[in-house]
């Protein structure tokens, strides 16, 4: 069992490609972080195996902010989205549906999806080392903001090389207590390496774009920033756990 570091950050998305909400806790569930990633908009033209309406293909959806706290259903969910406008909709709204509509210039829907809608796997991780590195290399300019990355854990390494999360696949990351048995821990398995889309060049406070990030996460590391992990035990992390890597 290897210590790797601490969680220093917990955020997960409600709806998939709008802003994210930090907490200081959250529940690892066997479908990733309670209530990431529950509510995804589709498009209602597209009969393709993947309809779902993201930020690379509509920047602005990052400039929207869920908010409130529903808890009926068991998990945290937003009860309104924030526009851009300061107007407040509800998720599933028709007016918020026909707003993004306008937006995108084709229909779409809000869906509730009870087990989340992921690109890959269901945990998606970083480490301050990576984004620090990339941020060292792309020359936009100070440090890069870590939403651009849209992760749902930010882990502050002992070591400091860039691009370690990579080494950490096929082993299993413990947060907080040692044993992965024990049922106050929350344990995932590291299975890939996160390959990034055009996103992480999206400014989260204004959607502008530049490029010079993605490419420089491709120069890097093969366009590959972050792991994704499968839930291997269920409990809760929280921000300032420490973080050991067992079957490694």
């Amino acid at each position: 069992m290897i210590h790797i570091g601490h969680v220093r950050e917990i955020t997960r998305y409600p709806i998939k490609s709008m802003a994210g909400i930090s907490t200081e806790s959250a529940i690892i569930g066997w479908h990733g972080l309670a209530g990431d990633r529950r509510f995804a908009f589709r498009r209602t033209q597209d009969d393709s195996g993947w309809p779902w309406l993201s930020a690379s293909r509509l920047p602005e959806l990052v400039l929207y902010q869920p908010v409130g706290l529903d808890e009926r259903s068991g998990e945290p969910l937003p009860t309104h989205v924030l526009t851009p406008s300061g107007s407040q909709f509800e998720p599933g709204s028709a007016e918020l549906n026909a707003e993004i509509s306008e937006r995108f210039g084709s229909d779409v829907e809000l869906m509730n999806l009870k087990h989340g809608i992921f690109d890959e796997a269901a945990v998606s991780l970083i480490s301050l080392a990576t984004i620090a590195g990339i941020s060292r290399e792309s020359g936009v300019g100070g440090d890069l903001d870590r939403r651009r990355f849209r992760m749902n854990i930010v882990i502050e390494t002992v070591a400091s090389e860039p691009f370690l999360e990579d080494s950490w696949i096929g082993g299993t990351l413990v947060f907080g207590e040692a044993d992965v048995t024990s049922q106050k821990s929350a344990g995932v398995n590291i299975t890939m390496p996160d390959l990034r889309c055009v996103m992480v060049n999206l400014d989260p406070d204004t959607a502008a774009k530049d490029a010079r990030v993605m490419k420089t996460v491709a120069h890097l590391n093969q366009n590959n920033a972050g792991v994704y992990a499968t839930v291997v035990q269920t409990g809760r992390v929280s921000v300032g756990d420490e973080v050991r890597l067992v079957g490694w």
